[in-house]
């Protein structure tokens, strides 16, 4: 797994309408120590973000709009930049394994860059998180 990757990860949350359960896009943004990897999800539903500044910490959705990243994702996508739970790497692994998620693209290192500083500033990052971001950035510059 590498900072950077995008995942999609099926049968993720349920339809609040009818209960079928709906893949998401995940972003791994930087390995931690002892198996776990800081990620966030992706959204095309901007809930009014801004694509201007592309980072934005305010309420209430934070994000970092990405444009349209291209593949499968065709829509304006943003990094939902709200609390999320560290993932375990073997979990994700055993469902690439499964066929539960695929790995999709990688997005290009100009915008990671900015990508992982604007996570690292935002509000609901954890100190942990924050650190491991900031030492992703370093050396990927």
């Amino acid at each position: 797994m590498l900072s950077g990757e995008i995942y999609r990860i099926e049968a993720f949350y349920g339809d609040p309408q009818s209960g079928e359960l709906l893949p998401k896009y995940l972003l791994i943004l930087a390995l931690l120590q002892g198996g776990d990897a800081v990620a966030r999800l992706l959204t095309s539903r901007d809930y009014s973000r801004p694509r201007v500044p592309p980072c934005y910490h305010g309420d209430p959705y934070p994000g970092f709009y990405f444009g349209i990243p291209g593949g499968p994702l065709q829509r304006e996508t943003w990094i939902d930049l709200r609390p999320f739970d560290d993932i375990e790497v073997d979990e994700l692994t055993r469902k690439l394994r499964r066929g539960g998620a695929s790995l999709t693209m990688q997005i290009e290192v100009p915008i990671l860059l900015a990508a992982l500083e604007c996570v690292a500033g935002a509000d609901d990052t954890t100190q942990r998180q924050e650190r491991a971001l900031r030492d992703t950035l370093a050396a990927l510059r």
